[in-house]
């Protein structure tokens, strides 16, 4: 079986899909490697350091994509890509199935086994292959970096000859993977920080990472999936949240969110009467403006200022560090695929809970309990 990684080609995408380092594991384990010529150059990886660790080089992607029998991908292909690529080929990237259902009908009608890495199940067998957290734990470190580059303030308290300068105040909303991130690079920055989750559970982790945990009086019960993900509220639950937010929002100088809801468009957390309370010269890091914001009037990949503050909906966090963020990404794919290679032989096992968990699409149908679905609600 040859596996495939094509150079991506979405604008700005750094990151590739396998580094070198994992090439001997894949080799050792029957399968062969081929990499599109510059494939790793946003991540400062030569053709030359593929060859040395036992992968080929394919001159230009067609050439990768007739040979290809497994393909591996950062982002979801693009419509060309698709048409490209053999039928009845196994692909394995992130595949943003929630709202690319027109890719998920694409693939099925060339016979694509899709896999989606962002639905890898939560379970202590697959926490190598999460990619989810690998990537968020990136854009909570950033997501500081970018708000103490853009704040006009320093982070640190500072004693000097010609004053005290206080520490900044730093608020994260949403406690996850890249919110815990967050918290604990801007309380090595030395500000204040303060945390808030819809989840009482997070508490704990919170704390142990040094911020104060925030708490709301709100209904919580209902507010964590058995998945870890934070669920939908009622439209009541927005509002009453809002309202206890915007006193919190108007005594700091940064805040980051990360509100993320699988599968829907982001909560908006922060409105515009908040963002009119609050200081002058805050700033604002939305992790979640890829799909809307958690802030009213957040722009992805954009940096936009309303009364003052400014906000900041960059989606390419893990691309601008593309270096680990490859590495990491490596190692869960490679990681995902050698669950499905047994004595040298690639095979899709659906009493896998992994596998089954992951697989979008196979035999040209739209197979995901989640995704069918909608599938044929578009359908109808």
């Amino acid at each position: 079986m040859l596996v495939a990684v094509p150079k991506e080609i979405l604008p700005g995408e750094n990151r590739v899909a396998l580094i070198p380092a994992t090439i001997p594991a894949l080799t050792k384990a029957g399968l062969e490697v081929l990499v599109e010529s510059g494939a790793g150059a946003g991540c400062f990886i030569a053709d030359e350091a593929y060859v040395k660790a036992g992968a080929k080089v394919a001159p230009n992607a067609d050439e990768l994509y007739a040979a290809a029998d497994i393909i591996l991908k950062v982002r979801p292909p693009e419509a060309d890509e698709v048409g490209r690529m053999k039928e009845g080929v196994a692909l394995v990237c992130l595949m943003d199935a929630f709202f690319r259902l027109d890719l998920m009908q694409k693939l099925a009608d060339r016979k694509i086994s899709g896999f989606g890495l962002e639905f890898v199940p939560r379970i202590t067998r697959a926490q190598s292959m999460d990619v989810l957290s690998s990537m968020a734990a990136i854009s909570g470190y950033r997501a500081v970096i970018e708000a103490a580059d853009l704040l006009p303030k320093y982070f640190p308290m500072l004693m000097t000859s010609a004053g005290t300068i206080t520490p900044s105040k730093v608020f994260v909303i949403g406690a996850g993977v890249a919110g815990l991130m967050a918290i604990a690079t801007a309380k090595r920055l030395g500000a204040v920080v303060e945390a808030y989750d819809t989840r009482p559970a997070v508490k704990e982790q919170v704390e142990s990472v040094g911020a104060k945990f925030v708490e709301f009086d709100l209904e919580t019960a209902d507010a964590e999936d058995k998945g870890g993900y934070a669920k939908a509220q009622s439209d009541d639950f927005y509002k009453k949240q809002q309202e206890q937010m915007k006193a919190k929002v108007a005594t700091v100088d940064v805040v980051i969110t990360t509100a993320a809801i699988p599968g829907k468009t982001a909560p908006v957390l922060i409105t515009d009467e908040m963002l009119q309370a609050m200081k002058p010269g805050s700033v604002i890091i939305d992790l979640a403006a890829e799909r809307g914001g958690n802030t009213e009037g957040a722009v992805a990949n954009e940096v936009v200022e309303k009364h003052g503050v400014k906000v900041v909906g960059y989606t390419d966090y893990p691309s601008r560090s593309s270096i680990h963020a490859s590495q990491l990404f490596s190692k869960n794919i490679s990681t995902f695929l050698l669950n499905m290679v047994k004595e040298e032989q690639f095979a899709i096992d659906l009493e896998d809970e992994i596998v089954k968990g992951a697989l979008l699409v196979h035999d040209g149908q739209v197979v995901h309990d989640m995704i069918k679905p909608l599938m044929e609600q578009q359908g109808a």
